[in-house]
């Protein structure tokens, strides 16, 4: 698997974290390409440290020209938020540069609502979790591009014929 080191690392260190985006789509059941991992993150300052020792162990550094521990300031967020229309803040491995880990730099659902619905999707050795296909819809709405209009019509007929690891 693309990402299991550091699904691996982030499980290890007890991360605090949902897997998004495409890759979401995927572990639950929908054939879909997709390079980046998207992850969502409890913002406590606490998990945000130790996602940032993990991500720079891995070897990932992030995309724009500031220092990965950056991440970590609420300021620094809503600054390129505000001022930049950020919505994600990329990290990429230079060696391997098709590897990217994009994480949102705000929730757009509290983290704390994502947890309760959590789903465990078991890979070799490793328990990912993968946000829930409610939350995972709620969010495409949000974004509403035409890739996510698709997804949401893909998780809408997977529910349908009663898919999904839920």
């Amino acid at each position: 698997m693309f990402y299991e080191e550091v699904f691996r690392k982030l499980g290890e260190q007890k991360i605090r974290y949902a897997v998004a985006g495409g890759v979401a789509l995927v572990l639950h059941g929908i054939v879909r390409l997709t390079a980046d991992l998207d992850l969502i993150l409890d913002m406590k300052e606490e998990n945000l440290t130790k996602f940032i020792d993990c991500i720079k162990e891995l070897g990932f550094r992030p995309r724009v020209p500031v220092q990965p521990e950056d991440f970590i300031s609420a300021k620094n967020r809503e600054e390129w938020k505000r001022e930049k229309g950020m919505k994600v803040f990329t990290f990429f491995h230079p060696p391997k540069q098709i590897q990217q880990i994009d994480v949102f730099i705000e929730e757009y659902i509290p983290y704390e609502e994502i947890e309760k619905e959590l789903v465990q999707i078991p890979v070799k050795d490793i328990s990912i979790p993968v946000i829930s296909i409610r939350h995972l819809k709620a969010l495409k709405t949000v974004s509403a591009r035409a890739q996510d209009i698709a997804d949401i019509a893909m998780l809408n007929d997977l529910e349908s014929m009663g898919g999904g690891q839920e």
